[in-house]
């Protein structure tokens, strides 16, 4: 029987988000502690993640306070990773499949989000690469979708993966927040969601429409997140 879990996360965080959706779908309790990024606890990189980032979990050990973690409790970190970890703790939540090559293409299509998408996102939201790279990387995963449904059919590791990405991507391009010229981000959004984008914009969709995600994504606590970040990267 799986012991408790306590996960280290942060609203605005994407790679934090994947972790909440996991853990939502294999419809477990656990314990949440959010961590401010801004202004860590003095605790946490000795205590729960040297690199100092969330998400992270501590995963067995004593009944304790999250910002009392024990030694006993064994931590681990990194996104994608903890994505995995939930699904194999939590078999029966489906997010890994059984069949082989359904979870070589849920990892395959993982390796495009984490290669292609996450980079030329931030790329294009910090300002520092041309929007572009980010259409080319949208119309790569495109094509490794399905005529429908989810990324390998049902939803899966492969879906976690990238739902946070494309839900912050709606949020500051809808609010035209980030570092690329004022007023592009509407047109982008535009874009990606018409003409060629059509079958990774009803993807999306159905992404962020998942009771998961939902459940998982404070909107508007997100928006004000990120003006905030664009006001600090401006600086």
């Amino acid at each position: 029987m799986p012991e408790r879990i306590t996960l280290y996360t942060a609203k605005v965080c994407p790679f934090a988000h994947r972790a909440e959706i996991a853990l939502a779908e294999a419809k477990v309790p656990y314990t949440r502690y959010e961590i401010d990024l801004q202004n860590k606890p003095d605790w946490y990189a000795p205590r729960v993640n040297p690199a100092s980032k969330v998400p992270a979990i501590a995963y067995g050990g004593p009944d304790v306070a999250p910002d009392q973690p024990s030694p006993d409790s064994i931590k681990i970190a990194e996104s994608l990773v903890l994505v995995e970890f939930v699904a194999d703790l939590f078999p029966q939540s489906g997010l890994l499949p059984a069949d082989p090559i359904k979870r070589a293409q849920a990892r395959f299509f993982i390796e495009g989000v984490s290669s292609k998408v996450v980079p030329s996102w931030f790329g294009y939201f910090f300002g520092n690469t041309p929007v572009d790279n980010f259409y080319e990387a949208l119309e790569y995963i495109q094509s490794l979708l399905p005529a429908k449904g989810f990324a390998i059919g049902d939803f899966s590791i492969a879906d976690i993966a990238v739902a946070p990405i494309l839900a912050r991507a709606r949020v500051s391009l809808l609010h035209d927040i980030g570092k690329y010229p004022e007023g592009d981000g509407r047109k982008v959004w535009e874009t990606i969601t018409t003409g060629k984008f059509a079958r990774i914009a009803k993807y999306a969709e159905d992404v962020a429409a998942r009771e998961s995600v939902k459940a998982t994504f404070d909107e508007d606590y997100v928006t004000e997140g990120l003006r905030a970040r664009f006001a600090r990267a401006a600086n």
